[in-house]
């Protein structure tokens, strides 16, 4: 791995206007940042990320099957009493996933560390799946990246035809937001385009729209019934909203599944670090409530030098970075974020794996999963340890 300076392509912001990419700067500040790439050999991709991402996602559904039929575990990941029925069934009954983004400490050299597993509703879908594979072929028209370079890229089609799998010929879907916030709006409408692909109805519905008709069926604002729902909001806010007790009697079924509670949760971490100690594509993590009189394992990761660089103490339930402490192995603060939105909740605490600073940014490796395969990668960088909202999104290409 590689970051290769490079030149902006002349076109590419009237191009990101055309194509609804309104959000390519936020604040101030670029979010599209094509002012240089990271370039990977393919044997890389194949091997540091692409297979490893594959086989954590397998083993994260070993992990689920393993909540699932337990309560206690399933109280460990914060899954409230009167709803834990309800997301066990959901994996009992096999309802198929579609999607999720796995984040990555990769430094080119030693093997990718997973820091989390966003498979209920991670963004950065739009940019990843299009606007990188057009900055790809523009790039290699204009010379501007070797002739025969290539991407792992192939998200867009992966979508078509996981949906195409999993939902019967002309099926009608609604796809859902909340209102107002443009990079929901292009994720969710990057998945319905999928969805069309796929032969599919495709609906949009404002997350805030959504009601329940006297029959107690999901409707949407035009009182239509919402038979299949990809809603862009997680599940431990849906699952403690007002109607949440009438989610498992609509008869919707959901994209994501209920059972995904139990993967976009930090607390899963923790159960995967139980289940495959030492494992080289994990990173050692504990549940901070468990930890107060120290654990075994705690203890053994401790002493082979697991916490070297310190510990990355995070809640349970977060987005964008929100409520993640670095604390060096002295105990001293690395960095905080500034955002407390989720300190009521739970915390994990993960070794800390250090992201390699380039050019004065520090990039974590996105990489997609759709089914259970890992399909693309996506990257952003940040001046901070911590990866927050305003992190720049780069493209990257494999060299020939």
């Amino acid at each position: 791995m590689r970051k290769v300076t490079g030149t902006e392509r002349a076109d590419w912001q009237a191009r990101a206007e055309a194509a609804g990419f309104t959000f390519h700067s936020m604040h101030g500040e670029p979010y599209w940042d094509e002012t240089s790439a990271y370039a990977f050999t393919l044997d890389e991709i194949e091997t540091r990320l692409e297979d490893p991402s594959t086989e954590l996602h397998a083993m994260v559904r070993e992990a689920v099957g393993r909540i699932a039929g337990d309560e206690a575990q399933m109280a460990r990941l914060g899954i409230l009493e009167e709803h834990m029925d309800f997301v066990a069934g959901s994996w009992r009954d096999g309802e198929p996933e579609l999607y999720g983004r796995m984040d990555l400490a990769y430094d080119g050299k030693g093997p990718a560390r997973l820091l989390e597993y966003n498979a209920d509703t991670p963004t950065s879908l739009y940019e990843s799946a299009q606007f990188q594979w057009d900055w790809l072929e523009g790039a290699r028209d204009a010379g501007l990246i070797p002739e025969g370079a290539d991407q792992l890229n192939r998200l867009q089609e992966a979508l078509a035809e996981r949906l195409a799998e999993i939902c019967a010929p002309g099926e009608q879907l609604h796809f859902a937001a909340m209102a107002g916030a443009a990079e929901d709006y292009a994720t969710v409408e990057t998945m319905a385009y999928a969805a069309r692909d796929a032969g599919l109805g495709a609906h949009y519905v404002d997350m805030g729209a959504i009601g329940i008709d006297p029959s107690g069926r999901l409707v949407d604002a035009e009182a239509r019934i919402i038979g299949t729902l990809f809603k862009l909001y997680p599940w431990e806010d849906f699952l403690r909203d007002e109607a949440a007790d009438a989610l498992a009697a609509s008869g919707t079924r959901f994209l994501e599944p209920p059972w995904k509670a139990l993967v976009s949760n930090k607390a899963l971490l923790a159960v995967l670090w139980e289940m495959f100690e030492g494992h080289p594509n994990l990173l050692p993590a504990f549940l901070e409530a468990e930890i107060a009189g120290g654990t075994p394992a705690w203890d053994r990761a401790e002493a082979v030098g697991h916490f070297a660089q310190g510990t990355v103490r995070k809640p349970i339930f977060s987005r964008e970075g929100a409520g993640v402490r670095i604390v060096g192995p002295d105990g001293a603060p690395l960095e905080t974020s500034g955002n407390a939105t989720y300190d009521a909740h739970p915390m994990v605490v993960q070794a800390h794996a250090p992201l390699p600073e380039m050019d004065g940014f520090r990039p974590v490796m996105g990489t997609w999963i759709v089914g259970e395969t890992c399909v693309a990668l996506g990257i952003r960088e940040d001046r901070s340890r911590i990866t927050q909202d305003l992190s720049r999104f780069k493209p990257h290409y494999i060299e020939a």
